[in-house]
């Protein structure tokens, strides 16, 4: 199979940028035909799809699979650099990786310039899906699916990208470690504890509903966790606006916080530290009082994939069991 197969640009802003990068789909010069190229065949997101195993000329948009690339040695010929700030410098490379922008603004010209014989999209990236695919038919996306328990779905993800990049046993090593770390998490805990996830931006403090909330939200029913405060979500990338004297209302023994701020460094920043930890209506919480709150990673809203959920579990295991 060629993987290299441009079919007409049908969406406007396709066409656009064919203008642009003065080319058109039928200027692309096709593959070496006589290198055929091994594929396999994936259940991703969308259903069966054949891929190159190992492809030579890979553009990756989801964030969820940059460690994941990073750490196999994958090169990248575009990347959405904004995004990607200076946690995987391999990846988002010198002049040579094209900027293909952030998920507000894609670069479509520079993804459709790097001819990509593979294109990993999804996650922030999802809504320019069929664009993508107009650039090129092996495009993937295998980010967590809404509604899907979250410790399978990363475990899925990482099995497809081993089979896609021949890292079958790397695959197996990251989804063996992220089940070890759960494992650890769940024996460690002490369900008559209550727990409480929280989200802070902007200087402000929101709620992350169990089961919902961004980052933290997950390890409610993966770890069995107990409740203090039981309340569906509204905005669940965001949080949900909760005040600091309702927090102390639901007396938590522990909190799980993540500062969606932590790596952007702008004007006027304030920690979720300092945030949790200095409001004055929360001194008399168990988990201010003694300790028990656990920090998601710095970097954790910007990657959110198995090596981070892996992490976040062990220091939820450290955490209980001391």
């Amino acid at each position: 199979m060629s993987t290299r197969l441009f079919r007409p640009l049908a969406a406007a802003s396709l066409v656009a940028a064919l203008a642009l990068t003065g080319c058109a789909a039928g200027a692309v010069a096709p593959a070496d035909d006589t290198a055929a190229r091994t594929t396999v065949t994936v259940e991703d997101n969308h259903g069966s799809i054949e891929v190159p195993v190992a492809p030579e000329r890979v553009v990756a948009l989801d964030n969820t699979t940059f460690e994941t690339l990073s750490e196999w040695g994958v090169k990248l010929v575009a990347a959405p650099k904004p995004l990607m700030y200076d946690l995987w410098p391999s990846l988002s490379g010198g002049d040579e990786v094209l900027d293909a922008g952030l998920h507000r603004e894609p670069n479509i010209e520079n993804i459709l310039a790097a001819e990509p014989d593979l294109i990993v999209g999804g996650y922030r990236f999802r809504e320019i899906y069929d664009q993508l695919k107009e650039i090129q038919p092996a495009t993937i996306e295998t980010s967590p699916r809404d509604g899907e328990e979250h410790t399978s779905e990363l475990k899925r993800q990482t099995a497809i990208l081993g089979q896609v990049f021949d890292k079958n046993d790397e695959a197996a090593k990251l989804n063996a470690d992220l089940d070890a770390a759960i494992a650890d998490a769940k024996a460690a805990y002490d369900p008559s504890q209550s727990v409480m996830g929280l989200i802070t931006s902007g200087g402000k403090i929101a709620y992350a509903a169990p089961g919902e909330g961004r980052g933290v939200g997950v390890l409610f029913p993966t770890l069995g966790l107990t409740p203090a405060l039981e309340r569906s979500a509204e905005d669940a990338s965001h949080g949900d606006d909760i005040s600091v004297e309702a927090i102390a209302a639901a007396n938590p023994e522990w909190l799980f916080v993540l500062d969606r701020d932590a790596m952007f460094g702008e004007d006027g920043y304030v920690s979720a530290k300092e945030l949790v930890e200095n409001a004055e209506a929360l001194k008399n919480v168990p988990a201010v009082q003694k300790g028990q709150i656990v920090y998601l990673d710095g970097s954790f809203y910007l990657d959110e994939g198995i090596q981070a959920y892996t992490k976040l579990y062990r220091s939820a295991a450290e955490a209980f069991a001391s």
